[in-house]
């Protein structure tokens, strides 16, 4: 599960629009927006990239982002 507030604010500190990342992923903005709700899952690819692109060197980081934990309510 994508931590969506903790990937927005990365994005938004980059400077880059969702239409240069999602170009850089391969997919549709669309298709990014709704990877970063949740609603679709991130591949591998995807994630190396992204990761690239907002210089997200850190494991802990990439967890942190990509592969949170769901938290129940």
């Amino acid at each position: 599960m994508t931590n969506t507030d903790l990937l927005k604010e990365v994005i938004s500190k980059s400077g880059y629009k969702l239409e240069y990342l999602a170009d850089k992923c391969g997919i549709t903005r669309q298709s990014l927006s709704n990877k970063i709700a949740n609603r679709n899952i991130f591949t591998a690819e995807e994630i190396s990239v992204l990761c690239r692109e907002l210089k997200i060197n850190s494991l802990t980081e990439k967890e942190r982002i990509f592969f949170a934990k769901q938290v129940a309510s």
